[in-house]
């Protein structure tokens, strides 16, 4: 019997992402998805309804959907800053 070998041995997901040219995409996903559902928890933990929290950011529910949807990428820094700020968070971002 002779032994095939894997050419996917030894590569990592972050090469075959890049080999598709889904790197970046996949990454921004990954990142909103964590994002929302943090949100969505410390709004939880505060008690705050979709309702209320669009109350206190002077915006819409629909945005505040927006920012809890996990494939929606569509948010605004401001508004996650502010978001955050109303449950007691705070939004880190850096270049690394």
């Amino acid at each position: 019997m002779t032994r095939q070998t894997n050419p996917h041995i030894g590569s990592s997901f972050e090469t075959w992402l890049d080999e598709r040219g889904i790197r970046e995409e996949v990454t921004a996903a990954a990142i909103k998805s964590v994002i929302a559902e943090q949100l969505a928890e410390a709004m939880k933990d505060k008690g705050l309804t979709k309702a209320r929290m669009a109350a206190l950011m002077n915006t819409s529910r629909t945005q505040v959907d927006r920012l809890l949807d996990p494939t929606n990428g569509s948010a605004t820094l401001e508004s996650l800053l502010r978001a955050a700020k109303i449950v007691g968070r705070e939004l880190r971002v850096e270049l690394v």
